[in-house]
């Protein structure tokens, strides 16, 4: 390889190729974000125009759309029909094409709606931590703030099944202004973080209001933005959008990528759209089975993301949510991945095993342990390439910075800054 031929270091992102049905459709209509919210697919007759569904599948439609809302872009469903001829090729039995990996995030099954496995309304308790129905503060510093329950899609993993997807839309008014108030009332408040449903499922113009109210708040300090758009919709990134997103920052953008072809041209326009812009741009990820959960995924998906100037920042347990056993991975099968990729994998592009503990007692990091066994002050090590070693603890006595002082007053308010909320006794952990 000559010096300086970086071919061998480039990935290539495919743009989607639309399905048939879609071929008479304007270029200014398909890239138009408003467009593809508008022409979703939601029902039977929508999916069979462009899937052949399987009798679960068809059975998920006839009988059991209490589980969740379905809807998909044109977009994300063309992808799904891309994906699908792609892995016809490898793979025989029509069952397995069938349930390609894109496809088996939003297409309803029959699957869904039984009870096997844990089964939780609210697997985070959320509501035992909100402050009102649109503003969840679980932890001291921040607060989730659900300004949507619009999706542009409804994937079948969503953990926040009882509020995303009942056509409600913006936060009505009263929710809206006693979150600002409540926010404002606590100044150890530093961040507040937009989800939903998709923020990005707003008008420019409603998704700047919220920015310039949170933004004028003093004590708030960073924003954060949870969206899947540059996934399931990525023309919805556009100049006015980043222009607006880079007006209010510093905000950053959390993606949800889940597999390494969802990284195609358009979503990748999208992606450097925004880093141009200046928007930090981290990738929340959750594990699910049968989509993602190898290794050899993983770190396809991560070192794209990080080509692209993503940071691969979580990558979650799946919730258990209603309807998402079959789609769950255990906690030992995730660790084996994580514990394959260490070493292997630049911490650039290393993402943190992440599962948010049920009954709302927040997250805890999955790490792979090293340490073999410890004795006073010393703790013995066998690395992930079997090299063996011990770390000393210093033999002098610890002292406290000079400066602790100047600090002091602002970490107490930020640790103090969550309002005492009584949580009930039958998720409290007996003592």
């Amino acid at each position: 390889m000559p010096l300086g031929d970086k071919s061998f270091m480039k990935f290539e992102f495919r743009p989607v190729s639309r399905a048939p049905s879609y071929n008479d459709v304007t270029p200014e209509k398909w890239n138009s974000w408003v467009w593809q919210l508008q022409n979703s697919l939601s029902t039977l007759e929508d999916f069979s125009k462009h899937f052949a569904l399987m009798p679960e599948e068809k059975w998920a439609f006839e009988n059991g759309g209490s589980v969740f809302k379905v809807a998909t872009t044109p977009y994300y469903a063309s992808l799904a029909l891309q994906v699908g001829e792609m892995t016809a090729a490898s793979v025989m039995d029509w069952h397995q094409r069938s349930h390609n990996p894109i496809r088996r995030i939003f297409m309803p099954s029959k699957t869904e709606h039984g009870q096997l496995g844990q089964q939780m309304i609210d697997p985070l308790a959320e509501e035992v931590h909100s402050a009102n129905p649109n503003l969840i503060h679980r932890y001291s510093d921040r607060v989730l703030f659900l300004v949507t329950d619009t999706c542009s899609v409804y994937c079948r993993f969503c953990t926040r099944k009882r509020f995303t997807g009942h056509d409600s839309g913006f936060v009505g008014t009263r929710n809206y202004l006693s979150a600002l108030d409540y926010i404002k009332e606590h100044p150890g408040i530093r961040e507040v973080i937009l989800s939903g449903g998709d923020p990005l499922t707003l008008s420019n113009s409603m998704l700047e209001r919220v920015l310039r109210d949170i933004r004028s708040i003093d004590h708030v300090e960073i924003i954060r933005i949870g969206t899947r758009m540059p996934v399931v919709c990525p023309m919805r990134v556009d100049e006015p959008l980043a222009a607006i997103i880079r007006k209010y920052g510093p905000v950053y953008m959390m993606t949800h990528f889940s597999h390494p072809k969802e990284l195609t041209t358009e979503a990748t326009l999208a992606l450097g759209l925004l880093a141009d812009h200046g928007i930090p741009l981290f990738n929340q990820m959750v594990l699910l089975n049968g989509v993602n959960n190898h290794a050899s995924i993983v770190q396809a998906l991560n070192r794209r993301l990080l080509y692209l100037r993503v940071k691969p920042y979580y990558m979650f347990q799946c919730d258990p949510s209603q309807g998402t056993d079959h789609l769950r991975t255990s906690v030992e099968s995730s660790e084996a991945i994580v514990r394959e990729l260490w070493g292997h994998l630049s911490g650039l592009a290393s993402a943190s095993l992440s599962l948010d503990i049920p009954n709302g007692g927040g997250k805890t990091s999955l790490v792979p342990n090293f340490e073999v066994s410890r004795e006073a002050g010393v703790r013995h090590y066998v690395g992930w390439d079997g090299r063996v070693g011990e770390y000393q603890n210093p033999a002098g006595p610890e002292e406290l910075p000079c400066d602790v002082s100047d600090y002091q007053s602002e970490w107490e308010q930020l640790k103090n800054a969550k309002s005492t909320i009584e949580v009930p006794q039958d998720v409290r952990i007996s003592q």
